[in-house]
């Protein structure tokens, strides 16, 4: 076996060679690194006829800091297997993993070229009319697959263990819900912002609803998450969208993952003003509120007919007990939306949607707006019973 170590563009290209055939023999083989994340490195191998796969591999450190900040490269094999077991449940939009090497902590997966990165296209006001219904596909099936509603009370509990991730959570854990509250070294706040941030420094009634969302985080095993649907995690072109960079997967609360994508969205839509003119950014809003629309209905729909048609717990298959389960997932949900839009803004890890709009005083206004759209996401989530009602909090903390 071989033992770990550091990939060279030429160790990624005999790693492809060696794991796939899709090259074929006498092929001419380049391989480059072009990751741009802070964890991991990735490298695309080409061949001369154009075909190209992707080597991904976990560094014994996060990347974006160096060696004094050591993380295990275990999280490979999670990234691995969450998305073999999503691409089982949802084959159509998840990245296709064509080998995993533990020893090297390195998988070889599609190469997603044909597609663009979501969060770039929608900075740039482009719109895709197939986005949310194929991501409440998506997250429906991965979701509902991997729970209570189909495993059993042994496998569940095997596969919650088999999927503890306890550097990369804690690092969620940090990020999402404790740094933005405080002063913490690691936020980075842009200084016509920095009142309002002092200010959630001292808001206990937000800080004690961010703790209840902390603590089902910490302990409410629901089913099998990505753990980081962002904008950036979706690929997507004119037919399609693919889900990938699952290393932040674990058993957590369902909302988590829907709440973060419905956070990425809002985000994008509290920087329209900032990025586009005026008529533009009007139309982009138009078009992100129906999206966020069609995601939670159609993901609710989904979710629903999977409860009614494949649950095996006899105890679960309780019609007003999936009602009651549903309308708790829409809460979770807006809480851990809401958490993401503020994280964004005054956490460490900021976002192009905001970061991209040139004019301080607009992104500071944009920032703002997703402090107050946060908050009161966070604080309301448990009496917005309807997306309806939702759309209208937007539109009315927005304006």
């Amino acid at each position: 076996m071989t033992a770990y170590h550091i990939f060279t563009p030429d160790d990624a290209l005999r790693f492809a060679d060696q794991h796939s055939e899709l090259f074929g023999d006498h092929s001419k083989l380049s391989a480059v690194e072009f990751g741009d994340g802070n964890l991991n490195l990735v490298f695309r191998v080409s061949n001369d006829k154009g075909t190209s796969l992707i080597v991904k591999q976990a560094l014994p450190y996060a990347r974006c800091v160096g060696e004094s900040w050591p993380l295990s490269t275990d999280r490979a094999r999670i990234e691995a297997e969450v998305l073999q077991q999503h691409g089982r449940f949802c084959p159509q939009h998840t990245v296709e993993v064509l080998h995993f090497e533990p020893a090297l902590s390195a998988i070889l997966m599609e190469d997603l070229k044909q597609y663009q990165i979501l969060r770039s296209e929608l900075v740039k006001g482009k719109t895709f009319a197939h986005l949310a219904s194929q991501m409440a596909t998506y997250l429906a099936q991965t979701l509902f697959y991997s729970s209570d509603f189909v495993l059993s009370g042994p496998v569940k509990k095997a596969a919650v263990a088999r999927f503890i991730n306890p550097e990369l959570c804690l690092i969620t854990e940090d990020l999402f819900f404790t740094d933005p509250y405080c002063n913490h070294e690691r936020n980075t706040i842009h200084a016509l912002i920095l009142p309002r941030a002092r200010q959630l420094w001292q808001d206990e009634a937000l800080q004690a609803e961010v703790a209840a969302l902390k603590a089902d985080f910490l302990s409410k095993p629901q089913a099998l998450l990505h753990g980081d649907v962002h904008s950036g995690s979706i690929f997507i072109n004119a037919d399609n969208c693919k889900v990938i960079d699952a290393e932040f997967g674990f058993y957590g609360p369902i909302g988590f993952d829907v709440g973060s994508l419905l956070g990425n969205l809002l985000l994008n839509y509290v920087a329209c003003p900032g990025l586009f003119a005026p008529a533009q950014a009007e139309q982009q809003q138009a078009y992100l509120l129906e999206q966020i629309r069609e995601l939670w209905q159609q993901f609710a729909s989904q979710f629903s007919q999977l409860m009614a048609s494949e649950t095996q717990d006899s105890a679960l298959q309780n019609s007003r007990y999936q009602q009651h389960f549903l309308q708790q997932v829409l809460a979770d949900s807006l809480g851990y939306a809401g958490c993401e839009l503020i994280r964004r803004t005054v956490g460490l890890a900021h976002v192009a949607d905001l970061e991209k709009i040139t004019d301080a005083k607009k992104r500071a206004e944009a920032e703002l707006r997703a402090i107050e759209l946060g908050r009161a996401l966070i604080m309301q989530r448990a009496t917005l019973a309807q997306m309806d009602a939702v759309l209208t909090l937007v539109q009315q903390v927005t304006v």
